[in-house]
């Protein structure tokens, strides 16, 4: 009987760990990488757009945000530039696997990020 119950509870609390571990978002599933946020922020470019084509970021690796100590929570702006490419906008091919279209559009976009 004592078995059950400890075999039980022992159920329990493995129940609640997992629960946990999932509702609580990981750190580094927070943390994006100045690339990873850009590219974020030409997705949502992508998906608000009515033109035909899709864009694409143009510098293959965007600058850092720098090396300096900023205060955790400080807001930095950010520009980025990307282009048009040949692949349809309603298509479903990631934009990094698009050809820059010859002589296609070029847009600068200006963010603010938060420096965690």
């Amino acid at each position: 009987m004592e078995t059950q119950r400890a075999s039980l509870s022992l159920g329990r609390w493995s129940l609640w760990l997992l629960l946990l571990g999932l509702a609580l978002p990981s750190a580094s599933a927070q943390a994006l990488s100045y690339r990873e946020a850009m590219l974020r922020a030409v997705d949502q470019l992508n998906e608000r757009s009515s033109e035909a084509n899709l864009y694409r970021l143009l510098e293959p690796s965007p600058p850092s945000l720098g090396h300096t100590v900023e205060d955790p929570g400080a807001r930095k702006p950010v520009s980025f530039r990307v282009k048009e490419t040949v692949c349809p906008r309603l298509s479903l091919q990631p934009p990094e696997q698009c050809d820059f279209k010859e002589n296609g559009v070029l847009k600068e976009y200006g963010v603010t990020v938060t420096v965690d």
